[in-house]
């Protein structure tokens, strides 16, 4: 049908470009904060990359739902814009007609939103969450960096290195500040290497001195020249816990183990799809250009109203998680109600209803005489 199929056709071609130009924003922004993520050492300068990707793809599902929301508002508005909609409502289509071709053009996106949300966001979350962890775990030796001060895994140990071998098994000029059991401590080195004793492995220091403090009794300090001394270095030691957050679970772990913070990672997977499905039904409502004023002011206002929404989203999580609400409640509450008001407003554009048309008191009939 030439309805249905010149809407669904300049629906795609905004979708895509939409999409297209957001991906291309999230990921310069994303890109930025995971260099720097490297740079402070919580993420492998070699996995930048697959960071990126992994989180670009948890946060697809919300770029999916924006583009969408956008590329509707876009094209009715151009529509309203062109005088299209005054074509189609003579030729005898309602407002309520654009539902099918608009829903027929969704219910893919839609779908694919519900899967992004409720599996890709979580496996993407997982796979982040292990490659920081291990890369937080790797030993002490590792961390350090020629010319650079880099703390150890439970943070206890600051080393520094001046200048490392080819093998990056022995150093010059080696600094370590270590803070254990209340006593603070200073040790520096002409050179260090690395050796192992019995299956530990031991940071070997040569020719140096080392000041040590006793915090308790600040007045005592010692101080030891050295030939030689050993550190042990700890290889698997992380000072944070390593259980996994909420948003790490999948969506059947989270409805198996109920918890407040388990319900509202739940109700914010599920409240992303039935934002999405509304947000359709906005575009229709919404979508009413004076063709003499022109199509900013809308797509201003869908974005603001996208921003409203998926902050309401984000609150009834943090109500749920914190217990002042429950799930069913507060999906119903923000969706359920968002859903009847949406209706009512396309049920008043439908119909042209207005307020001060219901407001008008009707004028009562007056009965003709018979002469």
């Amino acid at each position: 049908m030439l309805f249905h199929s010149s809407i669904r056709k300049e629906l795609a071609r905004s979708f895509g470009a939409t999409l297209v130009v957001l991906v291309t924003i999230v990921m310069t922004i994303l890109l930025i904060r995971t260099l720097g993520l490297a740079s402070r050492g919580s993420v492998n300068p070699s996995e930048v990359m697959l960071v990126l990707a992994l989180t670009l793809l948890g946060y697809l599902s919300t770029l999916l739902t924006l583009s969408l929301f956008i590329a509707m508002v876009a094209t009715l508005s151009r529509m309203y814009a062109d005088s299209e909609m005054v074509i189609w409502f003579s030729s005898g289509k309602g407002l309520t007609g654009f539902l099918p071709p608009l829903l027929r053009f969704a219910w893919p996106i839609l779908l694919a939103i519900a899967v992004l949300s409720l599996l890709a966001w979580p496996w993407a979350n997982q796979q982040v969450f292990e490659l920081r962890l291990r890369y937080e775990k790797r030993g002490d030796i590792e961390r350090v960096a020629p010319g650079q001060f880099m703390e150890s895994a439970d943070g206890t140990r600051v080393f520094f290195i001046d200048k490392s071998s080819a093998d990056e098994k022995t150093g010059s000029n080696v600094f370590v500040s270590s803070f254990i059991d209340g006593k603070s401590s200073v040790t520096l080195a002409q050179s260090g290497r690395i050796e192992f004793v019995n299956g530990d492995r031991f940071l070997r220091l040569e020719k140096g001195q080392r000041m040590e403090v006793d915090l308790k009794k600040k007045e005592e300090i010692r101080v030891i020249e050295f030939e030689g001394y050993g550190l042990r270095i700890t290889q698997d030691v992380m000072g944070r816990n390593d259980r996994p957050p909420a948003r790490n679970n999948w969506s059947l772990d989270l409805l198996r183990n109920r918890s407040s913070e388990n319900d509202g990672e739940l109700s914010w997977r599920i409240g992303l799809v039935l934002a999405a499905a509304n947000l359709v039904l906005i575009a229709l409502a919404v979508s009413n250009v004076n063709p003499r004023v022109g199509r900013s002011g809308n797509l201003i206002f869908a974005l603001l109203a996208f921003v409203f929404y998926y902050n309401l989203v984000n609150m009834m999580q943090a109500w749920i998680a914190a217990g002042r609400i429950g799930p069913i409640g507060g999906l119903l509450g923000l969706h359920g109600v968002t859903f009847a008001l949406v209706l009512l407003w396309l049920a008043r554009r439908h119909e042209g209803w207005s307020w001060r048309g219901l407001l008008r008191p009707r004028a009562p009939a007056v009965a003709d005489k018979a002469s």
